[in-house]
């Protein structure tokens, strides 16, 4: 019998490291905004394209049993509004991420304390742009000074995980939120090196113009939000929105091309079969459905089926 060798034997995928995103929204100048970041030239993860904020769950974060008893919600409500496909406890894991890496980087805190005074916020803003916040900073936060998260902000999104051709891949549960009155977004200027507040409208057009280059899951995030023209419509989609179906996108590659099928797509399911040579490389505009990626000079573009 011949042996396989090593080289020959097909690549398991990457097992994708659990991750969170927030979207963060507001209404302003009679449009509704997204909150973008430009993710550094030097990263080792889509460097210099625009994303979400959010990162990585960390050890410190997979403590159910400690942050139960601060957070703003039980585990039934958080189980009913954030749970779906998680359980209670990984919908905590996933929030409590979401909240730190969201403050750390662009300084929007999703907490309160009791009889809170906007100096409170300035007080830990002040920390942060201080300098590197230390290892464990959340969670001594919330025993030290009495800070609850505030997870009742926090509403599902979408839950993407990375392609398997990808060498890193992340599992990540996009959630939305409001702006809250009184805090601003400010970069962290390591991780990401600009940030800015854009209408759907606005960013999609940029990005085809490659002055915004987006990410696959903001692009597809701020086509979704085209139909929201105000606050009032998005809270209302989000009174009984669910994580939906997981976004797994098949990434093809070709001597010459990339290009990222979405699962709706009528081809998703027949990978074996996908010449991406063939397939038809005609950008659409911004408003229109798509269920294809085409990255083409430096930019994830929607392409015809």
């Amino acid at each position: 019998m011949e042996l396989q060798s090593a080289c020959d034997k097909p690549r398991q995928p990457k097992i994708p490291r659990s991750a969170s995103t927030v979207i963060f929204t507001r209404h302003h100048n009679g449009e509704l905004q997204v909150y973008l970041l430009r993710r550094s030239s030097l990263s080792g993860f889509m460097p210099g394209i625009y994303v979400f904020p959010g990162g990585t769950v960390d050890t410190e974060d997979r403590a159910p049993g400690f942050w139960r008893a601060h957070v703003d919600m039980d585990s039934k409500s958080i189980s009913h509004r954030l749970g779906g496909d998680l359980t209670a406890d990984e919908a905590l894991v996933y929030g409590v991420a979401a909240v730190r890496e969201t403050f750390e980087e662009v300084g929007v805190f999703l907490a309160h304390r009791s009889q809170q005074t906007r100096h409170d916020l300035e007080k830990v803003c002040s920390k942060r742009i201080a300098g590197t916040l230390p290892k464990g900073w959340l969670r001594d936060w919330v025993v030290s000074d009495g800070w609850t998260l505030t997870f009742s902000m926090l509403a599902p999104w979408s839950h993407w995980i990375t392609p398997e051709a990808r060498s890193r891949r992340y599992d990540t549960r996009f959630f939305l939120t409001i702006m809250p009155s009184g805090q601003q977004c400010i970069p962290d200027t390591m991780e990401t090196t600009h940030g800015m507040w854009v209408s759907p409208e606005k960013g999609l057009d940029a990005n085809l113009k490659g002055d915004i280059p987006l990410s696959p899951p903001a692009l597809v995030t701020l086509h979704e939000l085209l139909q929201y023209h105000d606050m009032k419509t998005l809270e209302k989609e989000l009174e009984n929105r669910q994580w939906g179906e997981t976004r797994l996108p098949l990434l093809i590659r070709s001597s010459q091309e990339t290009m990222i099928v979405l699962p709706w797509d009528p081809m998703y399911d027949q990978e074996s079969e996908i010449d991406i040579n063939a397939l038809g490389k005609v950008s659409l505009t911004m408003d229109q459905d798509f269920s294809r990626l085409w990255y083409h000079e430096g930019i994830w573009r929607p392409v015809q089926n």
